[in-house]
This record gives C-alpha cells, sequence and structure tokens, in this order.
C-alpha cells in the first residue's frame, strides 16, 4: 500500500462517521448491535486507527 493511499486510510479511520457506518454495515449484514454498542465502538476504533497512525508513521 503507498503511503499516500495509508494516509488517507487512516484519516477516514479516525472519523466517528467511519465507525458509525461500519457498525451499520455489521448491522444490516446480521450482526446485532445495540446503539450502546456502536456509541462503545467508535472511540475504540479511533483509539485503534491513531495507534496504528503511530506506528506506521515515519
Amino acid at each position: 500500500m503507498s503511503p499516500k493511499a495509508r494516509d488517507y486510510l487512516l484519516a477516514r479511520l479516525q472519523e466517528p462517521t467511519t465507525w458509525r457506518g461500519i457498525a451499520t454495515l455489521l448491522t444490516a449484514f446480521g450482526v446485532a448491535l445495540s446503539p450502546e454498542q456502536a456509541e462503545a465502538i467508535i472511540p475504540l476504533g479511533m483509539a485503534v486507527a491513531g495507534f496504528i497512525g503511530i506506528l506506521t508513521k515515519g
């Protein structure tokens, strides 16, 4: 993956709307998430994306 593509992906993964969209897609495919679970996933996902960004940026 090119650095430009990686930076773009990491930037999108740090946006709450991306994680809401992922939670919505999972729900559409039959994974049951309550609104509370979805709201808990968003900060966790952003933290994971930030951690990946720390590890991969040189």
